[in-house]
C-alpha cells in the first residue's frame, strides 16, 4: 500500500535526519495525569490520543482514515484509569509469580489480561511503562531479544492481573507454543490478549504464530503498535494504515482500533492503561 501524502508544515517538534525520521523526544519520563493537562492542547492530544495526531497529517483526499473513535473515553475517563495503575497501602501491585506450565500459574479469579509479541518488540519496555506509577514493581528489561523464558504475573491491586508472556522468534523458549498455546486455550479468566508489532517494520513472519493462535481459538485481541518514538510520522502512518488493512480484511478477533505507543516518550500509555481498565470491568468509559 502506498503511503498517502502527508500535510506540511508539521510544526518543530519533530526533525527527520534519518532514513526513517527520528522524532524528537519532547517527554522523556512518566508524567501524572495532572501534569498532562496542564500541556498545550497539541502536545496533549501527541501523548494521549497518538492515532488523532496522525490522523492529522493525512490529506482530506488520500482517501484511508485512521479508526479512532472504537474506543474514545474522556479525559475524566483516562485520570480514574490512572488511580488503577497508581500503587498505595490499599492498592498493591506486584510481582506475583513465574510459571512454564498453565498448571504452574497462579490460581486467580480476578480478570487477566496478556502481553505478547516477537523477541525484541518492546514488550518489557511497555510493561514497565504501564508500571510507571508503581515503581517498586521490578519489571526485568534486558538489551538482549528474547529474556523473558517464562509467564510471569503481575497484580494489579484487586482489579486484574497483567502477564507478560514469553517472546517469539529469536531465543524463543523451546516449548514456547505448548506453554503459549495451553494457556491461551485455557485460562478461563483471560479478557484480552494483547499482541504487540513493532510500528518500526510492521508484521512480521513470526506474528502470524501468535495471530494464528488468537484466531484459532478465537480469542478476542488487540494489536499494539510499540516504538512509535523511532518513526517518522511518515513512516508510522503508512504503517499503521497497513496493518489497520491487515485487521479488517485477514482477522475476525482483533479489535479495530490499533493502539501505538512508545515506552520512551509514554506516548499511548495513558489510553492504553484506560483500555486495560476498561475491558476488565473496572471502568465504564463515558466516551
Amino acid at each position: 500500500m502506498a503511503a498517502p501524502r502527508l500535510l506540511s508544515g508539521m510544526g518543530c517538534l519533530y526533525e527527520m535526519p534519518a532514513a526513517l525520521g527520528r522524532v524528537r523526544r519532547p517527554y522523556s519520563t512518566s508524567r501524572t495525569f495532572a501534569e498532562v493537562l496542564r500541556l498545550p492542547k497539541r502536545q496533549l492530544t501527541e501523548l494521549v490520543f497518538p492515532l488523532q495526531e496522525l490522523q492529522r497529517h493525512l490529506l482530506p483526499e488520500s482517501g484511508p482514515v485512521l479508526h479512532l473513535k472504537t474506543f474514545e473515553p474522556s479525559l475524566e475517563d483516562l485520570a480514574r484509569a490512572e488511580s488503577l495503575f497508581t500503587a498505595s497501602a490499599r492498592n498493591r501491585i506486584e510481582y506475583l509469580s513465574s510459571a512454564e506450565r498453565l498448571d504452574h500459574a497462579p490460581d486467580l479469579l480476578r480478570p487477566e489480561v496478556c502481553f505478547i509479541g516477537r523477541s525484541n518488540v518492546g514488550k518489557s519496555s511497555l510493561i514497565k511503562a504501564l508500571f510507571s506509577l508503581a515503581p517498586e514493581v521490578e519489571v526485568r528489561v534486558s538489551k538482549k531479544p528474547g529474556h523473558t523464558k517464562k509467564m510471569n504475573f503481575f497484580k494489579v491491586g484487586k482489579y486484574f492481573t497483567l502477564v507478560d508472556m514469553p517472546g517469539y522468534g529469536y531465543r524463543a523458549p523451546e516449548d514456547f507454543v505448548n506453554m503459549v498455546e495451553t494457556y491461551l486455550k485455557e485460562r478461563k479468566n483471560l479478557m484480552r490478549t494483547f499482541l504487540l508489532v513493532d510500528s518500526v517494520v510492521g508484521i512480521q513472519k513470526a506474528d502470524n504464530i501468535a495471530i494464528e493462535m488468537c484466531e484459532e481459538f478465537a480469542l478476542p485481541y488487540v494489536m499494539v503498535l510499540t516504538k512509535i518514538d523511532k518513526s517518522s510520522k511518515g513512516h508510522l502512518v503508512k504503517q499503521v494504515l497497513q496493518i489497520q488493512k491487515f485487521v479488517a480484511t485477514k482477522t475476525q478477533g482483533c479489535f479495530p482500533q490499533l493502539f501505538p505507543v512508545s515506552a520512551v516518550t509514554y506516548s499511548g500509555i495513558h489510553l492504553l492503561r484506560c483500555f486495560i481498565a476498561n475491558i476488565t470491568g473496572n471502568l465504564k468509559t463515558n466516551g
